[in-house]
């Protein structure tokens, strides 16, 4: 078992800097996976306990490691990048997973703007079973992209064990769920929300507008997306002229899908300031 257990952390330390932080775990512990990754990247399965007092909700985990000055990507990447993309399709007892998904940051560089993380990221997973009452063997493939100055296409596969009880992952699940972006609703600010969201003529495309409830110095940054992943609006920008009390952000309608209507179209804001963040979906007038 000890030979084992330096041979798994031989090959991890392998990864360079980027696990040093992450405790050495022997492949096929109990609470979460082994990693699967490279210098560049790495990814791993971690179990959390219940969610909720019903018991028909188990909490776990997709964390993904990433080197100095690597990035990887929000579900809407931007004006460049890849989204994940993840297959559960091979989980034991598995009827649902939902990937849940802590505020990003925006970054600007040569290739354009795009949405995600540095660093790394946990993202959390509620897991609905099929049978409450039977184990649970969550089974993760991954693929991904990791950039750095080029951007490389990754991939990672992972399996844990779900059980009904705690574990020592559950802070760290807790933790990414804190940062996921709260449902909000127009007008409602707590400390921070989006007041207005209307189109204006002008220009070759239209442009929506949107007025925001914050502090003068609060950091802000605005994310927009459309009812389907086909649409690729642009991201908003700063602009002056908002009212007393409020900050203004402002974008085209362009990168619609041809044949598209943006009117009546449902919108998804997500407005992020440091580590908190909301979410509202508002329906084009």
């Amino acid at each position: 078992m000890i030979a084992s257990t330096l041979r798994h952390c031989a090959s991890t330390a392998a990864v360079g800097a980027l696990l040093i932080s992450a405790p050495c775990l022997e492949a096929g512990a109990a609470d979460a996976s082994s990693w699967d990754g490279d210098a560049r990247s790495a990814v791993r399965l971690v179990a959390g306990g219940v969610a909720g007092s019903s018991g028909d909700l188990l909490r776990a985990g997709v964390e993904i490691r990433l080197a100095a000055g690597w990035k990887t990507y929000w579900r809407y990447p931007g004006d460049s990048g890849v989204p994940p993309a993840f297959d559960f399709s091979k989980s034991e007892n598995v009827r649902s997973v939902a990937v849940l998904w802590p505020a990003p940051h925006r970054f600007t560089d040569d290739g354009g703007t795009s949405i995600g993380y540095k660093v790394g990221v946990t993202l959390p997973l509620h897991v609905v079973p099929e049978n409450p009452k039977r184990p649970v063997t969550l089974r993760l493939a991954l693929d991904y992209a990791v950039c750095e100055k080029l951007c490389i296409p990754a991939k990672g596969a992972a399996r844990v064990d779900l059980a009904r009880q705690a574990t020592p992952y559950d802070g760290m699940i807790a933790a990414a769920e804190a940062q996921v972006p709260r449902p909000s609703r127009l007008g409602e600010a707590s400390p921070f929300g989006i007041a207005a969201v209307r189109r204006e003529a002008g220009g070759s495309h239209p442009r929506v507008v949107v007025d925001i409830m914050a502090p003068a110095a609060a950091p802000l940054d605005l994310i927009v997306e459309g009812p389907t992943e086909d649409w690729a609006l642009p991201l908003p920008e700063p602009i002056s002229g908002a009212p007393p009390d409020l900050r203004r952000f402002a974008f085209e309608l362009d990168g619609m899908p041809p044949g598209a209507d943006p009117i009546g179209a449902h919108l998804r804001f997500t407005l992020v300031s440091g580590e908190k963040a909301i979410e509202v979906t508002t329906v084009l007038e």
